[in-house]
């Protein structure tokens, strides 16, 4: 048998209890490439500067320590200055989303995953719908799951998990995760998700610049792909 086949019937086998899709949004179901986050790294740190009174370097430094401790940066903001997070959503997401690619093999390697997929992002449901909406596979999800619907908890704390499961009565044993962040795979591979890293040129935290300097995989993550749609792909031929 091929190696490449048998790679393929590992890959089924490994999701062959799973009917839970969860998706992360920004950097994994578009590619890094098209730079679209970038604009909203931009807009964060714009906002902080005009909302702080602060130089936009200032601001930026606040920003991604914010990211760093708390897991958005946004979530620093609210604990540290009580700011209502719709202002700083509606900002930070007011973005050009015609650099996003149509994505129809995406979209048709969605279509033949059996169960149920679903976007679970750190950003707004807003924000969710326009990028999948313009990837041409927002039909293809029954729901997003964003910051709000959390309760304003962000990846990668195991409640805003937690609060996922329970919000669509989804089994994290027969579930899968897929994520660009590394550290965002631990809390459901500790649930018993099967965990995806979709690795993309877009390093925005220290968690991805020390898996690009190490060698081996860590034990949170069970797959790593740097094209997912070529992954998915991989899954269900061998499924069907």
């Amino acid at each position: 048998m091929p190696l490449q086949d048998t790679k393929s019937e590992l890959l089924a086998l490994a999701f062959a209890r799973t009917r839970g899709w969860i998706f992360d949004l920004d950097n994994t179901l578009y590619p890094a490439e098209c730079n679209l986050f970038a604009q909203v790294d931009q807009r964060m740190g714009e906002f902080i500067a005009e909302y702080l009174d602060l130089t936009f370097d200032e601001a930026r430094r606040l920003q991604k320590s914010y990211y760093h401790d708390y897991g958005t940066t946004l979530a620093g903001l609210m604990a540290k200055h009580g700011l209502a997070p719709d202002l700083f959503l509606d900002y930070v997401h007011d973005i050009d989303v015609s650099v996003v690619p149509e994505a129809p093999e995406l979209a048709s390697a969605l279509d033949l995953l059996p169960g149920r997929k679903f976007i679970f992002t750190n950003g707004s449901r807003g924000h969710a719908e326009n990028v999948a909406g313009k990837l041409g596979i927002l039909d293809r999800f029954e729901d997003v799951f964003d910051i709000g619907s959390a309760g304003y908890v962000p990846k990668p704390d195991v409640t805003a998990y937690h609060r996922f499961l329970e919000a669509f009565n989804v089994a994290a044993e027969c579930a899968a995760m897929f994520e660009d962040m590394p550290h965002n795979l631990e809390a459901p591979h500790a649930l018993g998700m099967v965990t995806v890293l979709v690795k993309s040129n877009y390093f925005d935290h220290p968690a991805q610049r020390q898996l690009l300097n190490n060698d081996r995989i860590p034990p949170h993550v069970h797959h790593i792909t740097d094209d997912l749609t070529g992954f998915l792909t991989s899954v269900v031929s061998h499924m069907l």
